[in-house]
């Protein structure tokens, strides 16, 4: 059964910093933080949203999320799927849940819809936040080059 963790807010939001910086590390597009402590029933404080162009790319970022969550935390993921096909990985630490897509599978789940109540952060593939039209334009141009 799933339960929340007893961390503090600092705690989550450091772990969403750490999850952020595994994907850019790995040049994942269209990263997104989906704060949901304030939607009822939601089951995690944070989800943590990328698309990878490729089978290579999505475990590229899943081992990148992994590698520097626990270099810099000592935390493993509680649970851990879609590792043998690629398409949806999820990395789950509790508060905060990775969702590692190909790009297809993304817009077919369309999770941002789904948790329509979340603040949602947009960053660019430098990790820094940008406003949604800039988010925008950087998946229009995305959607272009391929």
């Amino acid at each position: 059964m799933r339960k929340k963790s007893t961390k503090t807010a600092a705690e989550s939001e450091l772990l969403c910093n750490l999850i952020i910086q595994g994907m850019v590390d790995r040049k994942a597009q269209d990263i997104v933080l989906l704060d949901l402590r304030k939607v009822r029933n939601s089951m995690a404080d944070f989800f943590i949203i990328c698309s990878g162009t490729s089978d290579t790319q999505v475990d590229a970022i899943t081992d990148s999320v992994e590698d520097v969550v626990t270099k810099n935390s000592g935390q493993n993921p509680w649970h851990r799927e879609g590792k043998t096909n690629k398409e949806w990985i999820l990395l789950d630490y509790f508060d905060c849940v990775a969702h590692i897509f190909k790009k297809a599978k993304r817009e077919f789940y369309a999770l941002e819809m789904l948790w329509g109540d979340a603040t949602i952060t947009h960053f660019g593939e430098d990790g820094q936040i940008i406003t949604a039209q800039q988010a925008a334009k950087l998946q229009t141009t995305h959607n272009t080059l391929l």
